[in-house]
Formats: C-alpha cells, sequence, structure tokens
C-alpha cells in the first residue's frame, strides 16, 4: 500500500512535467526554461501555486493573477497520471514490468492530451517512445509474438523479445502508413498523418504487434462512434471535420495495455 501511495506521488509529479511537455513540444519551446508561467499574463507561477492536483483544486482551475482558466486538461493529465502509476505498482509491485506499462501510460497520456489539443503527436514521445520500447523489451519481454515464438530457442527469450518489438515496430507502423497511403491515393486527401504512424510504431515497440492490432481496432470502434456522434452534435461537416485520430489510440493504448498487463493478472491472477 505504501509503495502504490510513492508510486501515485510520483505519478502526480511526472503529470506536472507532462503538462509542461503538453503545452511547449507543439510549439517548439524549451521544456525546461523559463519556469512555469501563466499563458495569459505571462507572470511566473510560485512554487506554492505549482503542486500538482492541489494548487489546481485550492485555485478553482483559475490564475492566481489574472484569474484567467486553467485548462481542465492540467488536472486530468496529473491525476490520470498518478492513477496509473498507482495500479501499475499495486498489482506488480516495485518491479521492472510495473516501471515499463507505467511508462507506456505517461507517453499515451502525454500524446492523448497533445492530439486532442494541438494536433501533434511529439517525436520526443513517438519516436523516443520506440527507443525506449525496444529497450524494456530485453528486461520485461514480449512472450505472445510470432517473433519471440520462432526466435527464443535461438537467441534466448530476451533477445527474441527485442527482435519482436524492433519488428512489431517496423510491421504496425508500415502497415497503417500503407492504408494512409492507399486512402490518400484513391479518396485524395490524407486519411492518416505520419505522427498517426511512428505512434502506432511506438506501442508495437511495447506490446508487439497482436496487441497493437487490438489497439487499432478498439482505436477505430471509439473513434468512428465519438467523430459522428461529434459531428452530429456540432452539425460540423463530416467531409471537412479532422479527428483527433491519435487521442483514441492513445486511449485505446491505454486500455489495452493497463487491461492486459495490469488490472486483469492482478484480478484474476496470471495465466
Amino acid at each position: 500500500m505504501l509503495e502504490a501511495a510513492l508510486a501515485f506521488l510520483a505519478g502526480l509529479l511526472i503529470g506536472s512535467f507532462l503538462n509542461v511537455c503538453v503545452y511547449r513540444l507543439p510549439r517548439d519551446l524549451s521544456v525546461v526554461r523559463p519556469r512555469s508561467y501563466c499563458p495569459a499574463c505571462e507572470k511566473p507561477v510560485a512554487w506554492y501555486d505549482n503542486i500538482p492536483l492541489a494548487s489546481y483544486l485550492v485555485l478553482r482551475g483559475r490564475c492566481r493573477h489574472c484569474k484567467a482558466r486553467i485548462p481542465l486538461r492540467y488536472l486530468l493529465v496529473e491525476l490520470g497520471t498518478a492513477v496509473a502509476f498507482a495500479l501499475c505498482v499495486a498489482a506488480l509491485g516495485p518491479a521492472l514490468a510495473a516501471l515499463k506499462w507505467a511508462v507506456l501510460s505517461a507517453i499515451l497520456i502525454t500524446l492523448l492530451a497533445t492530439d486532442l489539443e494541438e494536433r501533434i503527436l511529439p517525436d520526443e514521445f513517438t519516436l523516443g517512445g520506440i527507443v525506449v520500447g525496444v529497450a524494456l523489451a530485453a528486461v520485461v519481454p514480449i512472450e505472445s509474438g510470432i517473433v519471440t515464438f520462432l526466435l527464443s530457442g535461438a537467441l534466448g527469450l530476451r533477445m527474441a523479445s527485442v527482435a519482436e518489438a524492433f519488428v512489431s515496430a517496423w510491421v504496425a507502423g508500415g502497415a497503417i502508413w500503407l492504408v494512409g497511403w492507399l486512402y490518400e491515393k484513391f479518396r485524395h486527401r490524407e486519411g492518416m498523418g505520419f505522427g498517426d504512424v511512428k505512434m502506432i510504431a511506438m506501442i508495437g515497440a511495447f506490446l508487439g504487434f497482436q496487441e497493437t492490432l487490438l489497439t487499432l481496432i478498439l482505436a477505430s470502434v471509439l473513434g468512428s462512434v465519438t467523430g459522428v456522434a461529434y459531428v452530429l452534435i456540432t452539425k460540423k461537416d463530416m467531409s471537412t471535420y479532422e479527428l483527433p485520430f491519435g487521442s483514441f489510440i492513445g486511449a485505446a493504448g491505454l486500455v489495452v495495455a493497463l487491461w492486459g498487463h495490469v488490472l486483469k493478472p492482478w484480478y484474476f491472477g496470471p495465466g
């Protein structure tokens, strides 16, 4: 219980930093300098107004100086990251497996927020995530993939898992790129941004090809239902509305990763 509580606090701190990334990376700003400031009045945020979760609630979601509204996204990213970290540690203990799924959760939460807010999926989290996913495959193996099955006898489980992550990233990313390329050729409009391709490749590096395919199916269903409902409610033009598909990929990836590797084994036991 103490370990999960500490993970929750760590998640709050990391979620606070992720909020900085969500705002600054799409604007090509440094995530290190300057210190946090209000985008409306540009006054620096005092340390006591920058405490994750607590400051937002105390200030009631408004800047102390100019009273401009602070986006709800700040609260949700911090809370979502903290809950994901706590779940991973509560279910798996202070182990490398908990680290892997906590890291993936943090990446997906960030990409979900940036795509929803700015329609951008930063390379720092997509391409960087591919490298991290492949590296973590060596210490928390992908055991259910075809490459792992074929090569584990010759290379050992860990190296075969690294190969699985690498191949899954290329195959998943390449497949979704091909679908987008064909759509553009036949419909003469972009159907899949390259950021989405890199995001799918990143998920492939963490989950392997099979679970990445499941993520895509779930994201497509969520995106279709939500997108159609949004267009009908807001009366937007369905032919020109750009769906933030990366946000749905992020949400679906969180469901697949946390349910399949954290919550399901925790509740039902391994196997």
